[in-house]
């Protein structure tokens, strides 16, 4: 099941009014709880794959987007940075530049990308989800610091196309 499947899913709970949702395939089992503060969701994985239950409290469910598989879109910006292509953030989470405290940035500033390079890390959910460029070009400006929380369609880098 994909991450926007999942989100779909827990959107459609929220607005629906029930209180407790069950799906479970061969290898995965969501369960949706809606409280009257909160949402919850556990995910958890079939015997054949070893994994923890994940437990997260999910704020604002009912204004999670859908992930849009277009990551870059111009910038509306002043005429400098007009010539930028922005890559935003395809979903809530959290910002990472490395894949750990001790690894190199996947990029920097002066860099240059090639679709199906890696950018950053996104955590949604317990989940590293690594984010590709799908342009070339050349970094300008890294617009998130390390470690914040990034929002659906939040830019994170401006690229020089050219």
């Amino acid at each position: 099941m994909k991450l926007n499947e999942i989100q779909d899913l827990i959107k459609f709970v929220s607005k629906s009014g029930v209180s407790e949702v069950e799906l479970e395939t061969k290898e995965i089992k969501i369960v949706i709880r809606t409280p009257k503060s909160s949402t919850q969701f556990i995910t958890q994985a079939a015997p054949v794959i070893t994994a923890p239950v994940i437990t997260t409290p999910v704020a604002n469910v009912t204004n999670t987007p859908v992930v849009n598989e277009n990551k870059t879109t111009p910038p509306v910006t002043n005429n400098e940075e007009s010539k930028y292509v922005t890559i935003k953030s395809p979903m809530i989470g959290t910002f990472y530049r490395s894949a750990g405290p001790d690894k190199p940035a996947f990029v920097n500033i002066g860099d240059e990308i090639a679709p199906g390079k890696p950018v950053c890390i996104i955590e949604a959910m317990k989940l590293f989800n690594e984010i590709e460029s799908d342009i070339k070009g050349k970094i300008v400006k890294v617009l998130v610091n390390d470690s914040t929380p990034v929002e659906y369609d939040q830019p994170l880098f401006l690229v020089d196309p050219s």
